[in-house]
């Protein structure tokens, strides 16, 4: 399990801080289950900056994998150089939940360009399930047709509301796409990122050939 705190205009990011509050809570749960330590990083002219200046300060478990998170307001085009400048320092984005960006909603294709330089695609479980409305789940749904997803991640942030289960929408990846994609959205390409190597499952997506 990793712990993505946020990076944005409303919470500062102190990986130190965190990186203690991470090793008391491991204290208290002890060995089981496994935590690590990423963020949620918006993608905003600061961010980029100090994510170029030191790109382990916000990467997942010290890998090169950095979990990006565009806002719900504003897509504009230099979103692409954004990602390629990121690439160039080494380091892989996984766009998170771009089904739940009401821009991204009517235009899905720029995730498939996004997808072809390389970035990796995170959906959220509950959007496939419809928890986050038809809209949403229609967008899912349609990354995932189109080869361009490529973790399916709890988004999980407390135990009631935001429940951690990937369950369901595993059993719907299994039988749009068939089991081996639903196991390597879910453990496969998941195990890799944590231990810093390349992705197993990471087709070219359908749409752009």
């Amino acid at each position: 399990m990793i712990a993505t705190p946020h990076a944005n205009e409303r919470y500062h990011y102190d990986r130190e801080y965190l990186i203690r509050a991470l090793a008391h809570l491991r204290q208290l749960v002890g060995p089981e289950p496994r935590l690590g330590l990423g963020c949620d990083f918006h993608l905003s002219y600061e961010n980029i900056q100090a994510a170029l200046a030191t790109p382990s300060r916000f990467t997942i478990e010290s890998t090169n994998y950095l979990l990006v998170e565009l806002s719900n307001f504003s897509v504009p085009p230099q979103i692409s150089d954004s990602l390629m400048k990121l690439g160039d320092k080494g380091l892989i984005p996984i766009l998170t939940h771009p089904e739940r960006n009401p821009i991204l909603q009517k235009s899905l294709k720029r995730v498939l360009e996004w997808v072809e330089i390389g970035v990796v695609v995170q959906v959220t479980a509950s959007a496939l399930t419809g928890f986050w409305g038809e809209p949403v789940r229609r967008s899912a749904h349609w990354l995932l047709e189109h080869d361009a997803v490529h973790v399916l991640a709890s988004d999980a942030h407390d135990p009631e509301h935001r429940k951690p289960g990937l369950s369901e929408a595993r059993g719907i990846i299994s039988e749009m796409r068939g089991h081996e994609v639903a196991h390597a959205l879910v453990d496969g390409n998941p195990r890799a990122i944590v231990s810093g190597k390349s992705l197993p499952y990471f087709p070219k997506p359908l749409g752009r050939k």
